[in-house]
């Protein structure tokens, strides 16, 4: 199990970190193209979700490689999760049905993280 969290944790810090990225530096008109739903937020909320999206991601990795408040990690790992449920929200509002499917299965993959970096805090 600890290669697979470890693996899943790599991959959502991965991608939060490269969307986070993308919503902090990049003007809202050029996230215009890869995420229409901007166009219904102010920038400085798209800059708010990017900043929180890279917290989450150095959450997930961070914590428990240094062993320094390891609990952080499924904290981390829900946060991003609910970030992408208010995503599947915002999708569902527009109308933008087949965009739930990836909010969907990452919050699924980040709430899995969550309970599989929970469980390896307790001792066994």
């Amino acid at each position: 199990m600890p290669v697979a969290l470890w693996a899943a944790q790599a991959l959502l810090a991965t991608l939060f970190t490269a969307a986070g990225g993308m919503k902090l530096i990049m003007p809202p008109d050029a996230l215009i193209p890869l995420m229409p739903w901007v166009v219904d937020f102010r920038p400085e909320t798209i800059q708010a979700i990017g900043a929180l999206e890279i917290l989450g991601a150095v959450g997930l990795i961070l914590p428990r490689a240094t062993n320094i408040a390891p609990a952080l990690t499924p904290a981390a790992a829900a946060g991003l999760a609910c970030i992408m449920a208010g995503g599947a929200v915002v999708h569902i509002s527009r109308g933008e049905y087949p965009h739930t499917i990836g909010n969907i299965t990452v919050s699924a993959v980040a709430l899995l993280t969550a309970r599989g970096a929970l469980r390896s805090l307790s001792p066994h």
